[in-house]
């Protein structure tokens, strides 16, 4: 069930016997050589509009576009400063606030918005605490999905060490398999950049990793494996906002 595709009315008989919403949010940023830009927001969305369809939960517009500067030496990039995505998480709480929603489940796709939400929900919570009796209270949860039971050991059963933790095969392989007309037909293009996990700012990410990969092999992603990462991410998620729910 989707908030965008729903009217007040609807939305209004959906709070008279529940309060809780689900979010999605991901990001807009490169993924190497054959990963799409829109990886972290494709996944976060698609993963939360199936944890809606078996839950029956409202699900919220995804937020698209992440704090994504270290990715901004590669074209087609986009980021939103700290400070603005935790501006925007806040007054998308607020206003679903407004209405009645007090419980919010974030499904997150980057890895690089976790502090930054983090933030913005412990600013929720202090604008709350501040207000005193006058502000409703909230709950705010979130989830990296790929991170959800069973994905993780499922990763390391398809890919092993060769996983890595930016454009990986298993991100890739849930891009190819949700738009299989999307897939990139590319040359091997070998091992990863060596160069130690750190990195600072833009520049230094694209020197440290000049195709974007962080010691991933998205060459080794499939529909098939993509398949079965989505359903287990979406299993793990279910029994867990079913749990925050209550």
């Amino acid at each position: 069930m989707l908030l965008h595709h729903c009217t007040w009315q609807e939305v209004e008989s959906y709070l008279a016997d529940r309060t809780a919403v689900i979010m999605p949010i991901g990001s807009t940023e490169q993924h190497g050589p054959n990963g799409l830009i829109g990886t972290d927001a494709i996944t976060a969305e698609h993963i939360a509009h199936a944890v809606g369809d078996r839950t029956g939960a409202l699900v919220a517009p995804t937020i698209s576009v992440g704090m994504a500067q270290h990715h901004m030496a590669f074209t087609g990039s986009m980021t939103v400063r700290p400070s603005t995505l935790i501006l925007i998480i806040r007054e998308y709480v607020e206003s679903l606030s407004r209405h009645g929603f007090d419980r919010f489940y974030f499904i997150n796709g980057h890895g690089g918005n976790v502090t930054t939400v983090n933030a913005a929900f412990q600013e929720i919570y202090a604008a709350a605490s501040l207000a005193g009796g006058d502000a409703k209270s909230v709950t705010c949860l979130l989830r990296n999905w790929y991170m959800a039971p069973g994905v993780d050991a499922l990763s390391k059963e398809l890919y092993g060490n060769k996983e890595g933790s930016h454009a990986t095969p298993s991100e890739v392989a849930v891009t190819q398999y949700l738009f299989p007309d999307t897939i990139k037909q590319v040359p091997d293009f070998g091992p990863p950049s060596n160069s130690g996990p750190g990195f600072a700012d833009a520049a230094d990410y694209r020197q440290r990793f000049p195709d974007g990969r962080i010691q991933s092999w998205p060459q080794l992603a499939t529909p098939d494996a993509g398949k079965r990462i989505f359903e287990a991410a979406v299993d793990g998620l279910v029994d867990d906002f079913k749990t925050f729910e209550k």
